[in-house]
């Protein structure tokens, strides 16, 4: 996968495009070119190699036999590179003693289909084509008014047969030489010739998502890492109506736009590189928020999305409103600017009024696609949203801070009476309640965001729903092998009815929601549980290419055993690529306060990652820098003048 939205170039390992699957280069979810097959002497090379070398261009190595070859060592190595823009670069090598005289082919096809009818299998024929200076053009519509794909050849090909899509040279290869074909793939509207918006520019990707620099003894972070920025830069996308904004989209191939939720969660995560990002993705979210007359006023609109076999389906909307205040207070003590809080302070207030309105007298916040049935993960959104939207209502002069402080502890007060279940193994969290009061006593990894409480000033995090027995209660069932996969946690504990550890939500390991858990785990002083877990997400990403995916399969880990991927899995996708940085980060326990002016360190005592060193953090708009040694004690090397540490 080869991504720089809104390009994406999605190749098998051989490097051949052969049109099966979706397979095929593709601009705004349109397939510009299904099938790129080279041949040399008639016949394709001997694939040998395939890899990524960024996360927008991959590079494939093959060799070539030619009929003249005496022995069993091949003389020509074919070398291509493709990116998600749509240019490959075919490089062919002489290793013989004498000029080859090589006849190349490269036959080339599309259908120009969305990505949408590729995914339900239904992407219809393929287009005829027709020479078009030096390569081919296909145009799809009545009258060749739609839309329309080129490819254009440097050199040019000394002959094009547009009946057979075919491009062919005849090059020359002296001793020791090279010849290099360049293919240059390009959307247009088949009438007028134009083509698609730009995505993001580098430098402008650069400044939102930064890269850390990362030495620890243990050296998969760093490569995780260096992955995962180049995988949030290329999925940065665009808002067109406001071009110098942007946010994440959710992942590829199957979801190449932004959604609200998964872009805030991930702009949250990333908040020790940077608060650029966060304040972007909150203005573009900012102006999709209702702003009519109603009981909508403040809600930020997003779809239902399935909630495994024992829960309703659950509305990003609600998940998104109410992750929008946390991610600006946060922002906020990392060092959003006064200006930038002041003009998303209002879609905060509206966010809190909608919440207000929504929960009503009842405290606890019920699902709105289905009236009486109340989530977990819901109220414990609700709650960080009170506290943390409290705490910036207080802090601009606004008013509303002690209502949202008394309404958290009543819902803390609630929600223990009625979520919690006691039974002979020390309880659990249920995972909603039917509108009968019935618990759901399921268990599975979305009880992450109970531990997930938010952080306030001075370098503190909010309290929680859980009291402290109930929380060492939840890390201990987190570490038992029902929940812990060995790779990480699993969404649907597979003891419980309905487990599948190829669902989603149903048992599968989400990456981020088990990131949620380290953090969370840490803050809370449980380090084994959580080093556990951390050490089985670096583990999966060596088997993963340093380059994890939304989710894989909970399959329990055994000796020698390998995770075993998700056949409907984004890969690179924003939520796993911003739970790769949070999970470097996580060992030092930076808690910033940049409007307070303190930064407060609270690193694993057990130093799961060695001694790690992390630069190029940003507290405050300056930058940071930390040190933490084998014996988990903790140093800032870099910070920004005044920016005092705290305790």
């Amino acid at each position: 996968m080869c991504v720089a939205l809104p390009c994406l170039a999605v190749s098998p390992q051989h490097g051949q495009l052969s049109g099966n699957g979706i397979e095929g280069v593709y601009r705004s979810g349109r397939r510009l070119l299904s099938r790129c097959r080279l041949r040399i002497h008639g016949r394709e090379p001997l694939a040998l190699q395939g890899r990524l070398l960024s996360a927008d261009v991959a590079e494939f190595l093959a060799v070539v036999r030619t009929p003249s070859e005496s022995g069993p060592d091949p003389e020509v190595v074919v070398e291509r590179s493709r990116d998600a823009q749509g240019t490959e670069r075919i490089t062919l090598r002489s290793a013989a003693a004498r000029t080859l005289s090589l006849p190349v082919e490269i036959v080339l096809g599309t259908d120009l289909a969305e990505l949408g009818a590729i995914a339900a299998g239904r992407p219809g024929p393929e287009l005829p084509a027709s020479v078009h200076d030096s390569g081919l053009r296909w145009s799809a519509g009545p009258d060749g008014g739609g839309v329309g794909a080129t490819v254009t050849a440097d050199p040019a090909p000394h002959d094009a047969l547009a009946s057979a899509g075919v491009l062919r040279w005849d090059l020359e290869l002296p001793p020791g030489a090279s010849r290099t074909i360049e293919l240059r793939v390009r959307a247009r509207a088949a009438r007028h010739g134009t083509e698609p918006a730009p995505g993001l520019s580098r430098p402008a990707a650069r400044a939102l998502v930064p890269e850390p620099g990362l030495e620890c003894d243990d050296a998969r972070p760093a490569a995780l890492v260096a992955t995962a920025v180049g995988d949030l830069r290329a999925l940065l996308d665009r808002d067109p109506a406001h071009p110098a904004d942007a946010s994440l989209a959710a992942g590829v191939p199957w979801r190449c736009r932004t959604a609200p939720a998964e872009a805030l969660w991930a702009a949250r995560m990333v908040l020790p590189l940077t608060t650029r990002l966060a304040s972007a993705t909150l203005r573009s979210i900012a102006r999709t928020q209702r702003t009519g007359p109603g009981a909508d006023f403040g809600h930020i609109p997003g779809p239902l999305r399935d909630a495994g076999p024992h829960l309703p389906a659950m509305c990003t909307g609600m998940e998104a409103t109410l992750a929008f205040p946390t991610v600006v207070a946060e922002a906020w003590r990392w060092g959003l600017s006064e200006r930038d809080l002041a003009e998303l302070l209002p879609a905060v207030e509206g966010c809190l009024k909608w919440l207000r309105r929504a929960a009503g007298e009842t405290v606890l916040l019920a699902e709105p696609g289905t009236p009486g049935f109340h989530r977990a993960e819901t109220q414990a959104h609700a709650h960080r949203a009170a506290l943390l939207g409290a705490d910036v209502l207080e802090a601009t002069g606004r008013p509303g801070a002690g209502f949202w402080r008394a309404w958290a502890e009543q819902l803390r007060y609630r929600f223990r009476e009625q979520f919690w279940l006691d039974d002979p193994g020390g309880g659990r969290p249920a995972a909603g309640r039917l509108p009968s009061g019935r618990p759901v006593p399921q268990m599975g990894a979305g009880a992450a965001h109970l531990l997930d409480t938010g952080l306030l000033g001075g370098g503190k995090h909010a309290a929680g729903l859980l009291d402290k027995a109930q929380t060492e209660q939840l890390a201990r069932l987190f570490d038992s092998p029902a929940l812990h996969s060995g790779w990480g946690l699993r969404s649907l504990g597979a003891k419980e009815q309905g487990h599948n550890p190829f669902g989603h939500r149903s048992g599968a390991v989400r990456v981020h929601e088990t990131v949620v858990a380290i953090a969370g785990l840490a803050a809370a002083g449980f380090e084994h549980e959580a080093s556990s877990l951390l050490r089985g997400v670096l583990d999966a990403s060596d088997r993963f290419g340093h380059r994890l995916p939304e989710m894989f399969a909970g399959v329990q880990r055994g000796a020698g055993g390998i995770p075993v991927p998700h056949p409907a899995a984004c890969r690179p996708a924003a939520l796993a690529a911003a739970a790769s940085v949070r999970l470097a980060v996580v060992p030092a326990g930076i808690r910033p306060d940049a409007p307070g002016g303190s930064v407060a360190l609270h690193p694993m005592r057990s130093a799961p990652l060695g001694a790690v060193q992390i630069s190029g953090l940003s507290v405050g708009g300056e930058p940071f820098a930390v040190r933490v040694s084998r014996l988990g004690l903790g140093m800032v090397e870099e910070a920004g003048e005044g920016l005092q540490l705290g305790v």
